[in-house]
């Protein structure tokens, strides 16, 4: 089934079931007002839900309305926790080597996974507010899981288990304050601002045989300034799946429902598949040619993220966002 919030001016919004076509949605209030509640009670309000897809699906919901992905907040609009991995080396690879760093052998067994804000999703069509264009402003294509209660000491398996929902993420990085956060020994914090997620959360069977060994094997498109930068395959190079992902999270504590967890940039070593973030771009133009050419995002430019299934479907809807920066702010030059 999949899944959607819609803007009602609380914090948590209105829960609504989406057709598999992205057409249709249904307010799912005779069941269930918000996400976190079903997966607090996932065995008993999932069956239900989708009874309730299923009738959407089939044309005969009688309170059925057009679906507009706009008026969506995140679909958890704001989570347990927001732990994001870095599960495609080839990335972690390259931005390394730009740098003259090595990647460590035990970056191919021990995931890489960082603890970000969970209080304060964007939607997918919100715009992303900036403070200055010199930060480094850059967008990161992702794939996600939203969990139910996962024990500590899980294994990769028992992760895999526990996984109720995927989801579409652009992670959005500060890329010229990063490097004094790291300096300082204690890891991500101003330069990982509020992440934003697709319009629908689906439920791994709506994937079909592109869910195999926690993985997502589709092509997350990128598209800049109307620009298509990315065309990256999501799932053979993605070193660590989200089972995996999710027992490292657990190792030393208890993960519970509604905590998401995301895969990192996606990324491939194909160089024609393009890039899912600005960052691996100018890593490679700094390994070939000694420097970057390629500049960080600037007020007024615009964002698309998208995963299409194999019917040519998308199958969490689009990410599609503007950059805007304080009022009165000049967007910069086409």
């Amino acid at each position: 089934m999949k899944l959607a919030t819609y803007k009602d001016g609380s914090r948590d919004g209105q829960l609504v079931v989406v057709s598999r076509d992205l057409g249709l949605a249904h307010f799912a209030t005779g069941i269930a007002t918000r996400l976190q509640q079903v997966l607090d009670d996932w065995n008993f309000l999932s069956p239900q839900l989708e009874d309730l897809f299923v009738t959407v699906n089939q044309g005969k919901a009688r309170h059925a309305f057009p679906f507009d992905p706009r008026l969506c907040m995140a679909p958890l609009p704001r989570a347990c926790q927001w732990a994001d991995g870095s599960a495609y080396l080839n990335h972690v690879k390259l931005v390394r080597q730009s740098r003259g760093a090595d990647m460590p052998e035990s970056f191919l067994t021990d995931p890489l996974m960082y603890q970000g804000g969970s209080d304060d999703f964007l939607g997918p069509c919100d715009d992303a507010y900036f403070g200055a264009e010199a930060w480094g402003i850059d967008f990161e294509g992702e794939l996600a899981v939203v969990t139910g209660d996962v024990g500590m000491g899980a294994s990769p398996e028992q992760g895999l288990d526990g996984v109720r929902l995927l989801m579409l993420a652009n992670d959005w990085s500060l890329r010229h304050l990063v490097p004094g956060e790291l300096a300082k020994g204690f890891g991500f914090l101003q330069s990982k601002p509020a992440t934003a997620f697709g319009p629908v959360a689906v439920t791994p069977d709506e994937l079909g045989e592109a869910w195999q060994g926690g993985r997502v094997h589709l092509t997350l498109q990128c598209t800049w300034n109307g620009r298509k930068v990315g065309l990256c395959e999501t799932g053979p190079e993605m070193q660590f799946h989200f089972g995996q992902l999710i027992a490292h999270l657990a190792k030393t504590r208890n993960v519970r429902a509604g905590s998401i967890i995301g895969s990192g940039t996606v990324s491939n070593q194909d160089a024609s598949h393009g890039v899912s973030c600005i960052a691996e771009k100018r890593a490679i133009e700094t390994v070939e040619d000694g420097a970057p050419k390629t500049d960080y995002m600037k007020f007024g430019d615009t964002i698309r993220l998208e995963v299409k299934g194999r019917d040519g479907q998308s199958v969490f809807g689009a990410i599609e966002q503007t950059v805007t920066g304080p009022a009165g702010a000049e967007p910069a030059a086409p």
